[in-house]
């Protein structure tokens, strides 16, 4: 699912986007970018070439792409910045990301947040079951180990030989943060739904975020390999406000509902089976209820099952019974179905008029 970049949910299509402001650096920028310090080589990295390359290996998966969402992702990679992607549920903001990853062959690392998220389920944990087992044999082994020794000051530092190999990396649990910093090969880190973790968490995302890096107190600093960074992904459905600290270190990119031309389109790519009479009816009717007041409007993903749905009844085109027997699968609120119910007949006629 794909759709447009960086508007706000208040702002009108004419109206110049925060990215777009900055629409004279873009052919430059197509052209290419040089990158400072040292050069970041992923797998496939022609792909990341110019925005048009990576609008146009979006469409070739199925995601239909704007110059805007290809310019994030494109700077994304050439300044080495995660993007923090804002907007309604069912847009797209996940796809975007498991797009990317299908583009350049790499693994898609995904975290999902929620309330009472930790470093020991995000970053790492220490193996605990590992480390009771080598105690067990550390006390078998105790007489070998401290044989010579000559009072307690030499076998206490004999004993010292071994305390930190129950915190070095062989105990250590990688959890989706660390594991994107030591991939090999580099890897696309969805951090998803970041606006349902707490507060504390968008503090552990910090050092990431700006330095791609994490500090282990009994071990240090793992740092990603500087020519294998992540490219790294955050979504939010705007459920809370985003610090401004997490801001700062991201690139921002909002995703609206689209407009009808663009969600045929959307339509057409994923369900191509669907003639294109019936998708000019079914994209009005789901335009014409996120006009109406209700409690979830359709997003992009009810527009896509619902004309899969439509295909597998076999239907031409759209009228009022069908339509009424299938909102369940646009509509999530039975208080929002009944309200559709209400006005099923004046909807569907408009629809019908396309």
């Amino acid at each position: 699912m794909q759709w447009l970049y960086n508007l706000h949910p208040d702002s009108h299509n004419d109206a110049p986007s925060t990215f777009e402001a900055s629409a004279d650096l873009r052919p430059p920028l197509s052209a290419g970018l040089s990158k400072q310090g040292p050069f970041v080589t992923i797998k496939n990295h022609d792909r990341l070439s110019s925005v048009e390359v990576i609008q146009d290996n979006f469409e070739k998966r199925g995601y239909i792409c704007n110059q805007q969402i290809a310019t994030a992702v494109f700077l994304a990679y050439h300044l080495e910045k995660p993007i923090l992607i804002e907007g309604p549920p069912g847009v797209g903001k996940t796809e975007l990301a498991k797009t990317a990853a299908e583009m350049l062959d790499l693994p898609c690392i995904r975290l999902q947040c929620y309330e009472g998220l930790d470093e020991s389920k995000a970053i790492y944990e220490w193996k605990y079951g590992k480390q009771l087992l080598y105690t067990q044999v550390l006390k078998k082994t105790l007489g070998e180990i401290l044989e010579g020794a000559k009072g307690l000051t030499d076998s206490v530092a004999k004993l010292h030989e071994f305390g930190d190999v129950f915190f070095s990396e062989d105990f250590l649990e990688p959890r989706p943060l660390l594991k994107a910093l030591k991939a090999e090969e580099s890897c696309v880190l969805l951090i998803d739904e970041v606006d349902k973790s707490d507060h504390e968490f968008e503090s552990l995302l910090l050092e990431l975020l700006s330095d791609y890096q994490v500090s282990i107190p009994e071990i240090g600093t793992i740092v990603a390999n500087p020519d294998r960074k992540p490219l790294v992904f955050l979504t939010s459905n705007n459920t809370r406000e985003i610090s401004d600290a997490l801001k700062r270190r991201c690139l921002h990119l909002y995703i609206p509902f689209p407009d009808a031309t663009l969600e045929s389109r959307i339509v057409h790519a994923r369900v191509p089976d669907v003639p294109e009479r019936l998708r000019t009816q079914l994209v009005t009717f789901i335009q014409e209820l996120r006009e109406m007041d209700l409690k979830k409007v359709p997003a992009i993903s009810e527009t896509i099952d619902w004309a899969r749905t439509l295909i597998l009844l076999h239907t031409e085109s759209l009228d009022s019974e069908l339509v009424r027997q299938t909102l369940n699968v646009i509509l999530k609120f039975q208080e929002d179905i009944e309200a559709v119910e209400a006005e099923i007949q004046n909807v569907t006629n408009k629809a019908l008029k396309q």
